[in-house]
């Protein structure tokens, strides 16, 4: 009575080795670091790059602690944070934009660790600080996009009804200009303007030539410019969900900003490019009827535009776009079977699909270009003054034969890596940004809770859990001293677990994690005080054990599944800090069955099984 067999006691310890290997990480500490990766897939991180940040290191007298080359990504550390944000700003400037540079938090976990995939869980801003990130919307650029979306409306409400007009053109100053052909068609197009474009207030140009300003209602500018930053904060939500941060902070700051705090991200560089890109695609038929080095030296063609392409060579386009990728609603990364390169997979919208069904359908056997816009912000000297510049950056990503009327579906290729292929997949689904964003203020934060409060919930953990361990030890004797064991466990496997899936520790979690201890000992004490009253009933010490554990389990089961499931009501539909404190409570009830149940009978039946008891110190 009161054995295990082999397979058990082995099970037992295959599960206590495993969580005591994925728990060790977090032994380590970590180091102020910055990491470096390339912005594009013509920026390479290589071994030139690593000497490139050596000497200037070298020259700004900053001592580096560790230098690792590894993923595509440099990552330096430093002894400390100030040395950290004086080479993130040397590094930035000696790198120029073909590189990302971000401040990161870099653990010291052990090569034989990492190797094995054991790393250490994430802490919260509110436990150790974090990313800290400080975004400006340009408003400008939103009124922009808005205005540039009227040229297109109002020339097609004209052109419907037969209003004829020589231009309509946006001006650099704000607003838009429309040229008349005579007089009598002004009339007739201020009046269509009028009645079909209400966001757009008319201002009469005095000029002979018959023609009309437009500008937006300063009430729809403002409208619109709300919109764009309230589009930006959800963009930057699924984004950052992509990335898969937990508990991130996003949330709007004055009337043009919006604050970003990222806990528990490691590859910093790429959150930062991935959150400020303003990628999209413009799918535009290439001009086979002029020639490029023409256009080139003399003339463009009108109705076309030359264009770089990436692989370094110049493109002649028309103008007209055929789709944007504002039609896009999925897109996903892969490799393309005929050519063994990277691809994105496109879907689009029903409208969007039917527009590119049309344009395909008309101009099979011709060829079709991929263009990718992205904005980048830059720093130039001005003057003597360093001023932030906006680049727009529009390259060919491939140029293909249309083959056959395409649809819904369908991929692109030609794209230079598959982080590339990755990121525009990420970009795409996400959505693009409704105007440009600029990151103002990069840092990491301190504990936004202070570490007296950090301290404090730490100490509340190590008490409770000491403070347990003499009362069972005590009050149970040996079996006290057995369930002090399992507890032990009990918070090594949470640990584990967390490590393993990469789970973000805050305070509330701690919060849970107190609660667990308590309800782990919990379990101990139904199954020793059944065994005490099995002894009171005059039955054997071995029968008193196997009975305690048996009658005691049902109870124990019914009282965890309605805790676990309460836990998993408070993940679903809590958020934040509430999916913290539900984490760690689901993930202490499952090792407390465990550790509880498994482990203490396991000790159990090592000590007192197969034996002649008289009596049992319990």
């Amino acid at each position: 009575m009161n054995r295990y067999s082999s397979w058990k006691y082995t099970f037992i310890l295959i599960v206590i080795a495993v969580g005591i290997l994925y728990a060790l990480p977090n032994l380590y500490g970590s180091a102020p670091a910055v990491q470096i990766s390339a912005s594009s897939a013509s920026a390479e991180i290589s071994e030139l790059t690593e000497l490139q940040v050596s000497i200037a290191l070298d020259d700004a007298d900053i001592k580096a602690v560790s230098m690792e080359l590894a993923e595509g990504r440099l990552t330096i550390r430093f002894a400390d944070e100030e040395t950290q944000l004086r080479a993130r700003d040397i590094l930035q400037e000696s790198l120029g934009t073909s590189h990302v540079v971000a401040l990161n938090l870099a653990p010291d976990t052990p090569d034989w660790l990492r190797d094995l995939g054991a790393d250490p869980m994430f802490l919260g801003l509110d436990l150790r600080g974090g990313v800290h990130f400080l975004m400006e919307v340009d408003m400008e650029a939103a009124a922009k996009t808005s205005e540039e979306r009227y040229v297109s409306d109002i020339r097609t409400t004209l052109r419907e009804n037969k209003v004829r007009y020589k231009t309509i053109t946006r001006i650099d100053e704000g607003g838009l200009l429309v040229r008349y052909r005579d007089t009598v068609q002004k009339i007739d197009g201020d009046k269509l303007i009028k009645d079909n474009f209400r966001a757009l207030d008319i201002v009469e140009v005095k000029t002979e030539e018959p023609e009309t300003r437009l500008i937006l209602n300063p009430d729809v500018v403002k409208e619109t410019q709300k919109n764009a930053l309230q589009q930006n904060i959800t963009i930057l939500r699924k984004r950052v969900n992509e990335l898969g941060v937990a508990e991130p902070v996003i949330q709007q700051q004055g009337l043009r900003r919006i604050v970003v705090q990222l806990p528990g991200v490691q590859d910093t560089a790429r959150a930062k490019d991935i959150l400020g890109a303003t990628a999209t695609l413009e799918f535009r038929m290439v001009d086979d009827d002029h020639s490029v080095q023409d256009a080139i030296d003399g003339p463009v063609p009108a109705g076309s535009r030359l264009y770089n392409n990436r692989s370094g060579g110049q493109i002649l386009l028309k103008k007209r776009v055929m789709l944007t990728g504002d039609s896009i609603i999925d897109a996903s990364s892969g490799i393309d079977q005929r050519s063994g390169g990277p691809d994105v997979s496109i879907t689009l919208d029903g409208k969007g699909a039917k527009q590119f069904s049309n344009a395909t359908r008309d101009n099979v056997g011709r060829r079709m270009a991929v263009v990718f816009i992205e904005t980048k912000t830059e720093t130039v000297e001005v003057d003597g003054e360093m001023v932030k510049k906006r680049k727009k950056i529009e390259e060919v990503i491939n140029a293909a034969t249309i083959q056959e009327q395409l649809g819904k579906r369908f991929h692109i290729t030609g794209i230079g890596s598959t982080q590339d292929a990755r990121n525009l997949a990420l970009l795409l689904r996400a959505g693009a940004l409704a105007a440009p964003i600029e990151i103002v203020e990069e840092r990491t934060v301190g504990p936004s809770l202070g570490k007296d409060n950090i301290a404090k919930g730490f100490n509340s953990v190590k008490i409770g859990f000491i403070l347990v361990l003499i009362f069972m030890a005590v009050y149970y004797r040996v079996f006290g001293l057995f369930a002090d064991v399992a507890l032990t466990l009990n918070l090594v496997l949470i640990v584990a677990l967390l490590s393993l899936l990469q789970a973000t520790l805050t305070l509330p979690g701690i919060a849970g994690i107190v609660l667990t201890v308590g309800m782990a000992v919990d379990a101990n004490v139904l199954i020793f005080e059944r065994i005490r009253e099995e002894i009171r009933n005059g039955n054997s010490p071995q029968a008193s054990i196997h009975a305690g554990y048996e009658k005691a389990f049902s109870t124990i089961t019914d009282a965890n599944i309605t805790t676990l499931i309460a836990a998993l009501v408070l993940f679903s539909f809590g958020t934040g800090p509430i999916k913290g404190f539900a984490v760690t409570l689901s993930l202490g009830i499952i090792c407390s069955m465990f550790t509880a149940i498994m482990v203490t009978r396991a000790l159990v039946n090592l000590t007192y099984g197969g034996r002649k008891l008289d009596k049992l110190r319990i």
